[in-house]
């Protein structure tokens, strides 16, 4: 069994800053991608920022300057570290993973969402 648990989601004020933490945990063999993505009220689910295991990155065009996406392969865990948010990041955020268990194919494992809410 494979869960992942986001923490560190809240209300912020807009220009201000917060960091999201994601830890998988279980029967872990391998994590290759980790990633976070949005969905807001009436809108799709979006991807804000993955980081492979080899430590590349990728950024909506909307995050690229404000948002880093790091992570600590040692202990499955991935942040978000959030700057400058705008009313706009306003969402439950994501946690995803690509992982491989003991035996089995590469799977992707969602976690339940933690919500970002940017208001004065």
């Amino acid at each position: 069994q494979v869960q992942l648990v986001e923490s560190g989601g809240g209300l912020v004020q807009p220009g201000g800053s917060l960091t999201l933490s994601c830890l998988a945990s279980g029967s872990i063999f391998s994590v290759n991608w980790m990633a976070w993505f949005r969905q807001a009220p009436g809108k799709q689910r979006e991807l804000v920022a993955a980081i492979t295991i080899g430590i590349s990155t990728d950024y909506a065009d909307s995050v690229k300057g404000r948002f880093t996406i790091s992570r600590d392969s040692s202990k499955n865990t991935v942040y978000l570290q959030m700057n400058s948010l705008k009313p706009e990041d306003t969402a439950v955020y994501y946690c995803n993973a690509n992982i491989r268990q003991a035996t089995g194919p590469w799977q992707p494992y969602w976690g339940q969402g933690t919500q970002v809410t940017v208001s004065s």
